[in-house]
């Protein structure tokens, strides 16, 4: 399956057509690149974790320093959490991604977003790393990508969220209450050390759901939810919303795809509230699982959230939209059936 995507130019243009509340921002976006070449071609949707390290070390290189590249811990099978981080600009944005093992695409997607912004060097790239810095996890969870299941890995696991004897669930282990130093699932600790060190002002975690309908029988590509935490701030989680509200109109308009709101809970834990409650706009993005066909879309539509959410922090545009867009994307329907990665953010 091929995909022959939009140039960067596209994306700017389309975005602020879809976001049609804003007004123009006081210093808009200069004219944008091509999108890289890869992008000609279909993307490995799974690649090993050592396929990740070496692309990563190959970005760096190619990025002539601009892609800085590092790990940020180990797992307890002692796989690297690779972490890489590019521009240099006020605005601090963290992008997670597979934090549960069994769902990958946003990690293929954010090797592509730091090929595009970090290795490309036109005005565009220079423009928009002088007004950005994104700090990268790309993938959180490696020990669970090379089990192909949901939790890290840790046999000695007795834990409330996760499976006995076979690892924790990392996205219930952020809590602000917990010092990594204590906290059972290594992955989530380096994950809040990064946090903690980095302060972004707007973080997005990645995730897959199973498949599902809206009211009208179409199907759910994407889901998508602000922290619920009644702890989290109403202007933490109006400046949420407004990421939500650019991550559902790029889907929506220039993916093609079905946006819902996700019925995520309200557990400190999850990192959508840990990070909401520690002061970032904190937005859960969950791809659905499709299929295999639609892989290629489904790492697309996430690489164009993270290059939108990063042009419309850049530009100040997605200050302008209303809060109240969020609320009105609709409810996720009905599964069309059960599938393993299906358990919750």
């Amino acid at each position: 399956m091929r995909i022959r995507p939009r140039p960067l130019l596209a994306l700017a243009t389309a975005t602020a057509l879809a976001l049609t509340t804003l007004t123009v921002p006081a210093q808009a976006a200069p004219a944008a690149a091509p999108m890289p070449t890869s992008w000609w071609h279909d993307i490995d949707p799974r690649p090993s974790n050592e396929a990740v390290g070496t692309i990563l070390a190959d970005l760096a290189h190619r990025g002539h320093g601009r892609i800085d590249v590092r790990s940020i811990g180990e797992t307890n099978e002692g796989r690297p959490v690779w972490a890489a981080r590019v521009g240099h600009g006020p605005v601090r944005l963290q992008y997670v991604t597979q934090q549960h093992g069994n769902e990958p695409l946003g990690t293929p997607a954010a090797i592509e977003f730091l090929r595009t912004i970090g290795v490309g060097n036109t005005f565009w790239h220079k423009w928009l790393r002088s007004r950005v810095t994104v700090d990268v996890v790309v993938r959180a969870n490696p020990d669970g990508h090379a089990h192909d299941w949901r939790y890290n890995y840790d046999p000695t696991a007795d834990p409330e969220y996760g499976e006995q004897g076979k690892g924790y669930d990392i996205n219930r282990y952020h809590n602000p209450s917990m010092a990594p130093e204590d906290n059972p699932a290594p992955e989530a600790a380096h994950i809040q050390r990064a946090y903690a060190a980095f302060e972004p002002h707007i973080a997005v975690d990645y995730h897959m759901q199973g498949q599902y309908l809206d009211d009208g029988g179409r199907e759910i590509t994407a889901s998508l939810l602000w922290p619920t935490n009644p702890g989290v701030t109403p202007a933490l989680v109006d400046a949420a919303k407004r990421v939500t509200v650019v991550a559902q109109q790029t889907i929506d308009h220039l993916a093609g795809g079905n946006v819902s709101q996700y019925p995520g809970g309200d557990y400190e834990g999850i990192a959508r509230n840990a990070y909401g409650l520690r002061g970032s706009a904190s937005v859960l993005l969950e791809l659905s699982a499709m299929g295999e066909g639609h892989e290629q879309v489904q790492i697309r539509s996430a690489y164009l959230v993270m290059l939108a959410v990063a042009q419309t922090a850049a530009d100040g545009s997605a200050n302008r939209i209303d809060p109240a867009r969020a609320d009105a994307i609709p409810p996720r329907g009905e599964p069309i059936r059960a599938v393993a990665v299906d358990s919750g953010d």
